[in-house]
């Protein structure tokens, strides 16, 4: 039961990927990347200004990175237990 729920919280906290330039980057869910792609095509259809879509954008990661740790840690005490 315990791995189940471990799977599931690292489904969430996104994949690990390894870029040749940039190093190790961790790439969100595929229903977040969609989110950021449709912030920004609203940004390039200018829908929405790109400074509104830019502190949009921002803010809502900033946010997931609150979670992120959340849930890393909750992960890291289930491991233990």
């Amino acid at each position: 039961m315990s791995e189940l729920a471990i799977q599931k919280i690292e489904h969430h906290l996104g994949r690990h990927v390894e870029l040749p330039v940039l190093g190790q980057v961790v790439l969100p869910p595929p229903e977040k990347l969609v989110y950021y792609a449709g912030l920004g095509l609203l940004a390039a259809f200018e829908v929405v200004e790109w400074p509104v879509a830019l502190v949009v954008g921002a803010g809502h990661w900033l946010a997931d990175q609150q979670h992120r740790r959340v849930l890393h840690a909750l992960g890291e005490a289930m491991e233990e237990a």
